[in-house]
């Protein structure tokens, strides 16, 4: 993903083990933005019974630092996940060489080897 020229947002719906039900590209962005709605998120969690998320979206700039738009989303997918029954794990940020977790609370870059 980190090697992607446009940003990307993917979704991976889990089961009750935390397996890997389904997986989907939910939007595709410009070439420096990607506008998401909690819908497009947790539709295909509703489709599939999904009990659980993990998002992912790429800066293809290669600054894995989240903008303000990214905690925001953030924050509203946590909300909605809340009121569905359906909890969103993680939100990473990919770059080519390195990640962060913006729902863990680890925030510092892990390199990617």
């Amino acid at each position: 993903m980190g090697l992607l020229q446009k940003e990307q947002l993917r979704g991976l719906y889990l089961n009750s083990r935390y397996q890997v039900i389904y997986e989907e590209v939910i939007s595709l962005g410009s070439l420096t933005a990607n506008i998401v709605h909690p819908r497009e998120v947790f539709h295909p969690a509703l489709e599939y019974g999904a009990v659980a998320i993990v998002i992912a979206h790429n800066h293809h700039s290669g600054v894995v630092d989240p903008t303000e738009a990214d905690i925001h989303a953030t924050s509203q997918l946590v909300t909605a996940g809340k009121v569905l029954g359906i909890e969103l794990l993680d939100h990473l940020i990919i770059t080519h060489d390195t990640f962060i977790s913006l729902i863990k609370g680890d925030e510092h870059e892990h390199s990617i080897a």
